[in-house]
């Protein structure tokens, strides 16, 4: 049975196409439509439902050491106030699911994973323990609420002070009190997103987040803030090469291979020694752009110009903004050079394509 988050309702009034997604109902797209959606976040704002993320919690003496033990990143340097993104991999290296880390104490630790791995991940958390440590699913205590794009800050000034308002990119402030018009609500405010733009991801309780829904999109219609789905959300994270698990990263494939940051020294964790042992990846991501005409999905068989088949592509649109046809995907290490040609068979239908840097579009902060 599929699940619903708090503004499920809120969606169906506003006229949003559900689907599921993850095992929720979701909406992909409003009226507007994805590309309007899409343009909207990279030059005034777009807001996102992300309430079907997942939220565990690991409080206490041993958190730390839990922590350390089943994530890549390196935690022992982070400070009250910041996130990382991170991984769990499996004890063959590949990758479990990517998410980010809060460091919301010394001893309090909160990781925000993927909706379709939530139960998986939660589980596989809960499997690793040990020690003196609080653990929590707090997946379906939260509302959470993406504000993404150019004019966030100066929309999200109208609910609350300045000073409240992360200002560095992957930084938070918890207990932020928003002023809701009829009443004041408290939420964590993170300046993170899955767009590749300036924005933030506000997490309230389940209970508050219609009423903030509201609230923002009230605040923001004259930045032009609209409602925005998970086809203009996949549009974004494609053109900003962000990886999407399922895609470009599943229990096979590498943080090395993905081109994800995963440093093997200073510190163990769970997959590492295997990773180790299997060295430098014999296949890696690459991005490429259309030439011509034609869209890469994924799926899709990558050729050499001769006709040899290499690789796949992982995921393909056309990216909105920088007009043109995108897609990223794994070839041999030996056979990624920045200008190179390839095919990729589309239906039957050779589609040409470019090895080109990533990402494809690049806030600069």
């Amino acid at each position: 049975m599929e699940k619903k988050t708090p503004l499920y309702q809120t969606h169906v009034d506003m006229g949003g196409k559900i689907v599921e997604f993850g095992g929720f109902l979701m909406p992909v797209q409003y009226p507007t439509g994805v590309i309007a959606e899409h343009m909207a976040v990279r030059e005034k704002a777009g807001l996102f439902d992300v309430s079907h993320m997942g939220e565990l919690r690991l409080k206490g003496p041993d958190a730390v050491a839990n922590v350390q033990k089943i994530i890549t990143a390196d935690i022992s340097n982070m400070k009250d106030g910041e996130i990382k993104y991170s991984m769990f991999c499996n004890d063959n290296g590949g990758i479990i699911d990517d998410f980010i880390v809060y460091r919301c104490a010394a001893d309090n630790y909160w990781l925000v994973v993927n909706a379709g791995n939530r139960e998986k991940d939660a589980a596989w958390v809960e499997s690793h323990l040990s020690g003196d440590v609080d653990y929590r699913d707090e997946g379906n205590d939260w509302g959470q609420i993406a504000l993404q794009g150019p004019q966030s800050g100066d929309i999200l000034k109208k609910l609350c002070d300045e000073q409240y308002i992360p200002a560095k990119y992957y930084t938070f402030t918890e207990d932020v009190p928003l002023n809701l018009g009829e009443r004041t609500i408290r939420a964590l405010v993170s300046q993170t997103g899955y767009t590749g733009e300036y924005g933030f991801e506000i997490y309230c309780k389940a209970e508050d987040t219609v009423d903030l829904w509201k609230a923002l999109l009230k605040a923001g219609e004259p930045e032009g803030l609209i409602p925005c789905g998970l086809g203009a959300r996949d549009t974004l994270r494609l053109e900003a090469s962000m990886p999407l698990y399922g895609h470009e990263m599943n229990d096979e494939i590498t943080p090395k291979m993905a081109g994800l940051p995963c440093k093997l020294t200073g510190k163990d964790f769970i997959g590492r020694d295997a990773l180790v042992a299997l060295g430098a990846p014999k296949m890696k991501r690459i991005g490429m752009k259309v030439v011509g005409r034609g869209i890469v999905r994924e799926h899709c068989d990558l050729y050499t110009m001769d006709g040899e088949k290499i690789g796949w592509a992982s995921s393909g649109t056309f990216a909105p903004y920088i007009g043109c046809g995108v897609a990223m995907g794994y070839i041999p290490a030996q056979d990624i050079e920045i200008g190179k040609h390839l095919n990729a068979d589309v239906r039957g239908r050779m589609v040409e394509l470019e090895i080109v840097p990533m990402p494809f579009y690049k806030l600069e902060r």
